[in-house]
């Protein structure tokens, strides 16, 4: 028996409204014979690195063929198009407002479609509702087979920004952003542990890691092992260093949020009473 398609669906519409049911709906109406599963309805409203990075956390864990839908789309009833892109395993149905830049990154083959062929859309469109009329029937017509070159020509000058990097200042000093608060509280730095490789050596260099002045000098190897009210270090699932704190925000212990300067100190610098300078 053939395995049902998957569709995947990440918005910022939340679940208060009809908005994403109805969604499912203009999918099931043109194929019955779809599974679909809500990866994310609380994006940060209007935010699309926030859609981005959920989705490049997500997508390369469904069955190849799966296709995700995602629609932040601040800039909906503008001229931003809609796009299909596809790499070898996957499909991606997305505005063009950059929610593509870190699947770009990872993909060394990606290709992007500008979807013209209005003849799948619902009509009429509505200029408030481009995830009812435009992206779930492109989404529907694509799990019947539909072609990808039918839906328009391929394109390369889609938005795209650049993820922000960790960089090594010195020896002694690694600099990097918290690049999500997640729902815990936890703090998703973009620091990975190929950026900071003494903290993981056979003997572990001395460390300090900095955040608004605040300083957390223990790197643990669960959520669990971090005692009441501690601020401590993990590599967590997203491959980068996080700052937490057993049961709590280390968030808000920190007053810390995305864009917030992580600094990493190592070795003797570990042991200077002075932040790191920017």
């Amino acid at each position: 028996m053939p395995r049902k398609q998957i569709v995947t669906m990440t918005t910022d519409f939340g679940q208060a409204d009809q908005f994403v049911g109805v969604m499912k709906g203009v999918i099931l109406k043109i194929n019955p014979d779809v599974d679909i599963v809500d990866l994310c309805h609380q994006v940060n409203s209007y935010d699309i690195f926030d859609g981005a990075y959920i989705l490049a956390q997500s997508y390369r864990y469904f069955p190849p063929d799966t296709i995700h839908l995602v629609v932040v789309d601040p800039g909906v009833g503008s001229n931003r198009r809609p796009l299909l892109a596809r790499t070898l395993e996957y499909k991606f149905v997305v505005p063009d407002n950059g929610v593509l830049s870190l699947i770009a990154e990872r993909e060394p083959t990606l290709e992007v479609r500008h979807v013209t062929a209005d003849h799948y859309f619902l009509n009429p469109v509505s200029r408030t509702f481009h995830g009812r009329d435009v992206f779930s029937p492109v989404v529907g017509w694509l799990t019947r087979g539909v072609e990808a070159d039918k839906f328009g020509e391929v394109i390369t000058d889609y938005a795209k920004f650049a993820s922000p990097k960790a960089r090594r200042v010195s020896d002694q000093l690694v600099k990097g952003v918290i690049l999500k608060v997640d729902k815990f509280g936890n703090i998703i730095t973009n620091i990975s542990p190929e950026d900071v490789p003494e903290l993981f050596s056979e003997s572990p260099s001395p460390f300090r890691i900095v955040i608004n002045q605040q300083e957390i000098t223990r790197l643990n190897f669960s959520y669990s092992m971090g005692k009441p009210q501690e601020l401590f270090a993990i590599v967590g699932s997203s491959g980068f260093l996080e700052i937490c704190t057993n049961r709590a925000s280390a968030s808000k212990v920190l007053n810390a949020g995305r864009g917030t300067e992580v600094g990493v100190l190592i070795g003797d610098a570990a042991s200077s009473p002075a932040p790191p300078e920017a």
